[in-house]
């Protein structure tokens, strides 16, 4: 990725990385960029750094707009190594002494990642650094996704830095929201809820902290994906929407199966939800990645988790999955669970107690079939999934 003036003396000095496919356990099938920003003015500020593998490209891309010791500020919105890994090469170009702002909580995590004694200057919600004709204000953005996260604000151009919020994980020769279209939004969703959805009542505080400040914008740049620029307000509004997680009238049917028994069950199901005017898919865990199965669930109304019994548990794609949509906290779901077994038949009571565990309504004890259905068998899972969609309309 070669580095591109976004504004005047705004530039864009980020890389692209093409081939990760897994991101801390969600799928990038796209890759994803780390994007860095570089400010020239009377003073010069670099806006985050890149994941270490990437140093070289980021120096080169600074270095092909200024000498990199010419930087008189580096800020860290973010920790994460992915946006701080080049650090420590980019501050021995900079010049170790030179002012690394940071939030309060970053002044306490950069130092548990670099054994540096730099020129640490923590900066709190409404401060601001004059560049000259250009002024940068900050709003700490906590556990947005982690504890030091913070926006910066470029008062003059109207542009929010907004660290990991507002991203995507997506590489493209595209690097604005208007190259692509409504397309984008699909990642920008999937973005939202697998990274973002456990933290939905500090991004509702923060909102109303940016309408408080009177914050306008003309750009967005996230530190993944695409910038906003077409329409900033439109991210914004969908965040905004996101963040109520009212359901739509759509039910997901999550499933693993052994001898495809409860594969016929999750069908049988998914086919009577239709029936009642409510849109159902059947998700085999095995065969959908466990972000995507999430990126359903978030809008969804219905919950329904079906597996076999195996070794008086659960099947562990099963687990992995309750486990992961567990530590996401969705809200306003109805769950219920389903399952052949073959002699013991523990899991649906399982997935029952770990769906009632994320607060779901639990509209149904479950429904079980040993071994194979037959016709009747199938008859009952699609009056069992009438009865979900049913609920769903109600």
């Amino acid at each position: 990725m070669e580095p591109l003036e976004i504004a005047p003396g705004v530039y864009d000095v980020g890389v692209t990385d093409w081939n990760i496919r897994d991101f801390h356990g969600y799928s990038t099938d796209l890759g994803t960029t780390y994007n860095a920003f570089l400010i020239v003015d009377e003073k010069i500020a670099l806006l985050d750094t890149v994941k270490k593998a990437f140093a070289d490209q980021l120096i080169d891309n600074i270095s092909a707009i200024v000498d990199p010791k010419k930087i008189d500020y580096v800020i860290s919105n973010h920790t994460e190594l992915d946006h701080s890994g080049s650090l420590a090469r980019v501050m021995h170009r900079v010049g170790e002494d030179k002012p690394l702002i940071c939030s309060k909580m970053g002044r306490k995590n950069l130092p548990r990642h670099f054994s540096r004694n730099w020129n640490y200057q923590p900066v709190a919600t409404g401060d601001e650094l004059s560049l000259g004709k250009k002024t940068l204000s900050f709003l700490e953005t906590r556990m947005v996704h982690w504890p030091d996260s913070m926006f910066t604000y470029l008062k003059e151009d109207k542009i929010l830095f907004s660290s990991d919020g507002f991203g995507q994980h997506f590489a493209g020769p595209e690097r604005f929201d208007d190259q692509i279209g409504e397309a984008i939004m699909l990642h920008a969703k999937k973005y939202f809820a697998n990274i973002l959805l456990l933290y939905v009542p500090l991004m509702k505080k923060y909102f109303k902290n940016i309408i408080d400040a009177g914050m306008e914008f003309n750009m967005i740049c996230p530190d993944h994906g695409v910038i906003w620029r077409k329409d900033p307000a439109k991210i914004i509004n969908a965040y905004v929407k996101w963040c109520e997680q009212i359901p739509e009238k759509k039910a997901v049917v999550i499933y693993d199966t052994m001898w495809q028994s409860t594969e016929k069950m999750a069908e049988a199901i998914a086919a009577g939800i239709n029936n009642e005017g409510v849109s159902a898919k059947p998700l085999h865990l095995r065969k959908w990645h466990r972000s995507e199965v999430m990126t359903e669930v978030f809008d969804a109304k219905a919950i329904v988790v079906g597996g076999p019994t195996l070794n008086n548990g659960l099947f562990p794609s099963l687990a992995d999955f309750l486990s992961y949509m567990k530590g996401l906290k969705p809200l306003n779901k109805i769950g219920c669970a389903f399952g052949s077994y073959g002699w013991s038949g523990e899991a649906v009571k399982i997935i029952t107690k770990e769906l009632e565990s994320m607060k779901f309504n639990i509209i149904d004890p479950g429904l079980k079939i040993q071994y194979v259905p037959d016709k009747q068998g199938l008859e009952n899972c699609y009056a069992y999934g009438r009865k979900i969609g049913k609920t769903v309309n109600a």
